[in-house]
């Protein structure tokens, strides 16, 4: 889960994302500054986490053999939100043909199973196989940075310091718990892991033991991972047999009077300020929204919001904010909406 992770200034649609290095490497802070060295503020963390109560024997498995920051994790973290790519071309790349026909494969090989998590959770299969898409290319790949170390030199480096120490020591209580070692402890640069890229703390709140096996397996359990990102989304208000949303037209003169006239929500995260408030969709009908094939809005007092961008536009429901609860940018929250439905197993569809 990557949400305040990535930058979600996603204006005009786009996604913003992690710029190509260049030939010279962002320095590390410099030895001057007031601040602990790295081994000293190591030590600190040692000392905290036994009081804590994490193990002896995690503290020294998961610590000893980190001597210094990582660069490459600095230069990722420096080097965000300098690409901006246009939607259109992110969901090109995807929700493509095939990651949908992935998609569809996926949920064949996995059927039963996603079915006993959809009646135990009320989320839909094509969301869970959206976000699981999305998220690690349907478990085919969810990083291969230490997540120790990279949460260290995050919770080193001064910019997000007391964030990503929070977050190391919850990824040390999740070693002491044994749900997984530390030579498969890997995930994102910016410590989120496995094939649900759930930071530590998501993980500690929402990962599920489907397979009553006693772990918590997001690495490479399906059951896991499938109930995983179910219960994720139920706990932040995913309402059951309600769909995400839908794409809608809306002529260039009904988006200016509705830019003029409708009021924007509020939020901590751009994506939701960058929406408007929730209206009845009889008085989008009102206002000139169509459905995406250009008929009229069914009558109906179900309410959402328009997202717009410079080309498409969606009416989203609230079971959209749980998308964006998983990441905040629109970009990201209708790619997975979009694939769902392109996949074809999603039970309810955009009404």
């Amino acid at each position: 889960m990557r949400a305040a992770l990535e930058g979600c200034a996603i204006g005009a649609l786009s996604v913003s994302l992690v710029a190509v290095a260049h030939a010279r490497s962002p320095a590390l802070p410099s030895a001057q500054e007031t601040r602990p060295s790295f081994t000293e503020w190591l030590a600190d963390v040692r000392a905290e986490a036994a009081t804590r109560g994490i193990s002896q024997e995690t503290i020294d498995a998961a610590l000893s053999n980190i001597d210094e920051p990582l660069p490459v994790v600095i230069e990722r973290d420096r080097s965000q939100a300098e690409v901006v790519q246009p939607f259109e071309r992110y969901i090109q790349r995807h929700v493509s043909a095939k990651t949908i026909k992935s998609g569809r494969e996926m949920f064949e090989r996995h059927r039963a199973l996603l079915a006993s998590i959809t009646r135990a959770y009320s989320v839909p299969p094509g969301i869970i196989l959206g976000i699981w898409g999305m998220e690690s290319n349907y478990g085919r790949f969810s990083g291969i940075r230490p997540t120790i170390a990279a949460l260290a030199t995050l919770a080193w480096d001064p910019r997000r310091s007391t964030f990503f120490r929070s977050e190391l020591f919850d990824a040390l209580e999740i070693l002491d718990r044994g749900d997984i070692d530390l030579d498969h402890l890997k995930g994102s640069w910016a410590g989120a892991m496995g094939q649900v890229q759930f930071m530590p703390s998501s993980y500690l709140s929402y990962a599920e033991d489907f397979d009553g096996d006693g772990r918590r397996d997001i690495w490479s359990t399906p059951a896991d991972v499938f109930a995983s990102i179910a219960n994720y989304l139920l706990g932040h208000g995913w309402r059951a047999g309600e769909s995400w949303g839908r794409e809608v037209k809306v002529a260039p003169d009904v988006d200016r009077k509705i830019r003029a006239d409708v009021a924007r929500r509020t939020g901590s995260c751009q994506a939701t300020r960058d929406m408007t408030v929730a209206l009845p969709l009889s008085k989008w009908a009102s206002l000139g929204v169509r459905a995406a094939n250009g008929r009229p809005l069914p009558k109906s007092d179900l309410a959402g919001s328009l997202v717009s961008g410079s080309q498409r536009h969606f009416l989203v429901y609230e079971n959209y904010d749980a998308l964006l609860d998983y990441n905040c940018a629109h970009s990201y929250a209708l790619s997975v909406g979009l694939l769902a439905d392109r996949i074809g197993v999603q039970s309810t569809r955009g009404r």
